[in-house]
């Protein structure tokens, strides 16, 4: 089997569901969906899928850094959100951080996430040298 590294956000949920932030195997890494909820478990930005959007990279950022990889590796990210009409503002905030990065990226409007303050969820899969 390859090796294989994972890292914890510290985050109640990842004991109660058997889940890790992020995880690379072989040069491989897969970030879990990622939320705006801060390490006092409160929901950041609040009606603002833009901050909602860089704050939830930002929590990314950090897993990959811990993986010995950052942002430019990041080759996929999925974005859902419960309302799509805020696409422009999410968009803005994804580009802010990837626009020169590019990587291939989809975006869905979903009917909730699990707690409805919560309006930008995402994924994100990066491959290490």
């Amino acid at each position: 089997m390859l090796n294989r590294k994972n890292v914890s956000s510290g985050a109640k949920w990842e004991e109660i569901v058997g889940y890790s932030r992020a995880i690379l195997v072989g040069n491989v890494i897969e970030v879990a969906g990622t939320t705006a909820i801060n390490e006092n478990g409160e929901v950041v930005g609040i009606n603002d899928p833009y901050v909602q959007t860089r704050y939830i990279i930002q929590i990314a950022e950090k897993a990959l850094k811990e993986l010995g990889a950052d942002l430019s590796n990041v080759i996929r990210t999925r974005i859902y959100t419960t309302d799509i009409s805020t696409w422009e503002e999410i968009g803005k905030a994804h580009g802010e951080f990837f626009r020169e990065i590019k990587p291939v990226a989809t975006m869905v409007e979903v009917s909730k996430l699990i707690n409805p303050e919560i309006l930008v969820e995402i994924e994100f899969s990066a491959m290490t040298s």
